[in-house]
């Protein structure tokens, strides 16, 4: 490989080396100047996602790799840069950057001040980067394991305590298995195919011979590892007690990033190389999205702390975006696009008004301490109001659009049944957002909550807002900007 190519390989991967290089010297910082508050930390990892959303978009940089806009490939297309990846990768950017902003009162109460918070939010970070522009399934596995390892260590970083302990344990048990069942599928696919780059797999089986059967099992092992990382149904079984025990400003991260970086790679995944055999993933992907749908809906009723009550509403959501990847088409694309970026937001907002939930300097995540909270602090509960009825996907909010372009993708593709099913159990699960915004309106607080936290807080839950407001009455970016990402990817 001469100079030139060395030079183009390095311009396409550069927002990742920008986010390594802030990591980097985050660990060197806390090495060598180790009393520093952990703010220093969380400064540096969030210079390094601006840096790196900069560059992602930088109209040199784009114009140096692909003057056409086509998709741009690195070391021998194990690396993919298209407009797809560019949006996802700038929706993990800021939440992130967001995440962090959440963490920098909790961490220093709760005595987790120390530099690895951020260095391994900024791996973690990197990791789901690598995955969205995988072109191969080497590469995939790579930024998986770099994700999942730092996970696994956020879930348990309060050491002390027994249920961040049994959340970083079962994670990473669990985590450990869908490893287990992605590697297994990849080799099976490489066995019959023999090779695991997706261009070429791509190309076998669009052969037009029958498609072997140890493909179809290699199918299943890899969908069923991503349904775990997405949280989907049958595979859903360690989100509720993760998201009640990791650290809340983790369980935010966990709510937000990951989530948006396995759905993009379950597109990737599926739409590229597997896209020669879409009637075999196409009925895995509808029944996960059923049964998410049905699980997260009915299972939320009875949830009574906040916590948990999210990590259902999690996966019911889930099974909604995953009716859009269910569509197999580009308006299918562009509908889970246009729902990740409206629901990541809004779940960093909820966090957000989680960690506003304090009385005499103590963590509230039961439903019934939200009581009084409209009295209380009024804007905090009427940004909560926003951010239930989003999710809830009432019209006119952002929250209503992504359920609005999902469903319509899936009628375009004649999942009539699935789409129906859909909206009925957005009707079920909207029982759970309206009953919290009953609460903090019409029931009489015991005791008052704490004064609102520092500015990381109120700046991201400002943010959020504003968000979602402006998505309502001006949704036009958000979605153009999906749609072209949706075009690239299908057309490239």
């Amino acid at each position: 490989m001469n100079s030139v190519n060395y030079s183009l390989n390095f311009c396409i991967i550069a927002p990742e080396l920008i986010v390594l290089f802030f990591a980097l010297v985050s660990v060197l910082v806390g090495a060598f100047c180790p009393n520093h508050r952990a703010r220093i930390y969380g400064l540096l990892a969030i210079a390094g996602f601006a840096a790196a959303g900069i560059d992602l978009y930088c109209p040199e940089r784009l114009q140096h790799i692909s003057s056409s806009g086509a998709p741009a490939l690195a070391f021998g297309g194990m690396f993919i840069d298209d407009a797809f990846a560019r949006f996802v990768k700038l929706i993990l950017l800021i939440a992130g950057g967001m995440s962090l902003l959440l963490s920098w009162t909790y961490i220093e109460d709760e005595k987790l001040a120390r530099p690895e918070y951020a260095m391994l939010t900024a791996f973690a970070t990197l990791g789901m980067m690598l995955m969205v522009s995988a072109g191969d399934f080497m590469a995939l596995y790579v930024g998986l394991e770099l994700q999942s390892l730092s996970l696994y260590v956020l879930a348990a970083l309060r050491r002390d305590d027994a249920k961040s302990s049994e959340a970083g344990l079962k994670y990473f048990v669990l985590g450990a298995l869908s490893s287990g069942l992605i590697l297994y599928g990849i080799s099976l696919i490489y066995g019959f195919v023999g090779t695991t780059n997706f261009a070429q797999v791509l190309a076998a089986l669009h052969g037009g011979t029958p498609v072997p059967l140890g493909v179809v099992f290699g199918l299943v092992f890899v969908c069923s590892a991503l349904a775990f990382k997405v949280s989907a149904v049958p595979f859903h079984m360690w989100t509720p007690d993760v998201y009640e025990g990791a650290p809340t400003p983790v369980t935010a991260f966990f709510a937000a990033a990951p989530k948006a970086a396995a759905l993009a790679l379950f597109a990737r995944v599926l739409l590229q190389p597997l896209a020669g055999i879409v009637f075999e993933w196409q009925q895995i992907i509808i029944f996960i999205s059923v049964a998410s749908m049905l699980l997260g809906s009915f299972a939320g009723l009875r949830q009574v702390n906040i916590k948990r009550l999210m990590a259902y509403s999690s996966i019911a959501n889930v099974g909604f975006m995953l009716a859009g990847l269910a569509a197999d088409s580009e308006s299918g694309l562009q509908a889970l696009l246009i729902y990740v970026s409206v629901y990541f937001v809004t779940l960093l907002g909820v966090f957000g008004v989680i960690l506003c939930m304090r009385r005499q300097g103590k963590m509230l995540e039961n439903l019934g301490d939200f009581a009084g909270l409209s009295r209380s602090h009024p804007l905090i509960a009427i940004s909560m109001v926003f951010f239930m009825f989003s999710l809830a996907g009432v019209p006119p909010l952002a929250g209503f659009f992504g359920k609005y372009f999902v469903f319509l993708a899936a009628v375009k593709a004649h999942l009539v049944p699935l789409a129906v099913l859909g909206m009925l159990t957005s009707v079920v699960s909207a029982y759970y957002y309206l009953r919290l915004i009953k609460i903090m309106y019409f029931d009489e607080a015991s005791q008052p909550i704490d004064p609102l936290p520092d500015t990381g807080v109120r700046l991201v839950l400002g943010v959020a807002a504003v968000y979602m407001l402006v998505f309502t009455v001006w949704p036009a970016p958000v979605i153009e900007g999906a749609a072209k990402a949706a075009k690239n990817f299908i057309g490239g």
